[in-house]
């Protein structure tokens, strides 16, 4: 894929995924997979037709092989991940009748030593968006410095930037995730954002409205809040908030990940001329068809079952 050709890159961690449908207890196998928040974000856009590069470091654990071309296979570019000497991070997950476990292992792993030397002013210039989380920027100080820069450059060469401070208690103090969005909200075209987990926890509002004029005042253009508690989306864009409610909850069997899933679907959506309200629409779709399948990646839908649910 050539580099011209790339409308979208994501900044972000690939993990291994080792999964099973019992307790971890009683599991006597674990099914290998890969997965993370900013992944299947990538592997959204991919399979919508989206032409996306994932930009991350993998460790020369035996794994790497397998990620790079777990990837290739679901036609996103690879050309920007390098590989070093550290481990990939790892989780496990397993459900059962009664429960959900996830477990992380994610200590001095490869994507830690992401840094701006991994970075290249004139590669961000010709994209139309870049992406990122606050789970990159827990990673490390230079994985830190290296997402903000990057959103900095886009910034300023008109190139639109998206991101999701993705707060989960299991690894990030949501001290540290307000942070992280703060010193990077300047140069922010896109945020994406939980009601309870991010507004509530991070800055402690649950008004819609105060959400949206806090972060319009800081110059985000476009804001989108995932609301279960009213089961749909607020999208707010050039002063106005609309209303879209979740596809189809009464299908669906399996959540996981569906917040990044949705993203995906929006950013494809922008970026193939969608206004911010429909897009909202496009990618309640996409995040609604996965959540009917098991699997956080496996379940993520094609375009063709899209449109054809769209149409319907």
């Amino acid at each position: 894929m050539e580099q011209q050709k790339i409308d979208i890159a994501i900044i972000g961690e690939c993990l291994i995924e080792l999964s099973s449908n019992g307790t971890l207890a009683e599991s006597s196998t674990l099914n290998k997979f890969f997965g993370g928040d900013t992944v299947t974000t990538a592997i959204t856009i991919a399979r919508l037709g989206g032409s996306v590069t994932y930009l991350t470091k993998v460790g020369n654990d035996g794994f790497s092989e397998f990620i790079i071309s777990s990837l290739k296979k679901e036609n996103v570019d690879t050309s920007l991940i390098k590989t070093n000497e550290e481990q990939n991070g790892m989780y496990i997950i397993s459900k059962s009748q009664d429960k959900k476990e996830l477990l992380y292992y994610k200590r001095k792993t490869a994507a830690t030593k992401l840094s701006v030397e991994d970075i290249s002013e004139e590669y961000i210039k010709k994209l139309k968006l870049l992406y990122s989380t606050g789970v990159v920027q827990s990673l490390s100080a230079s994985s830190r410095e290296m997402v903000r820069e990057s959103f900095r450059i886009a910034k300023e060469n008109d190139v639109l930037t998206a991101y999701d401070p993705n707060y989960t208690s299991c690894f990030m103090s949501s001290s540290d995730t307000k942070e992280f969005l703060e010193e990077i909200v300047e140069y922010t075209d896109i945020i994406f954002l939980s009601l309870k987990g991010d507004a509530v926890r991070l800055y402690d509002m649950d008004s819609v409205d105060k959400i949206m004029k806090h972060f319009w005042d800081k110059g985000v253009k476009i804001v989108v809040i995932k609301s279960h508690i009213d089961n749909g989306y607020y999208t707010g864009y050039h002063g106005e908030v609309s209303f879209t409610e979740f596809y189809n909850t009464s299908k669906a069997i399996d959540t996981t990940a569906s917040g990044d899933v949705f993203n995906g679907g929006f950013l494809y959506a922008i970026i193939n001329g969608y206004v911010p309200n429909e897009a909202t629409k496009f990618a309640s779709v996409v995040s609604g068809l996965q959540t009917q399948n098991y699997g956080a990646i496996q379940a993520i839908p094609y375009i063709k079952a899209v449109m054809e649910n769209i149409q319907q």
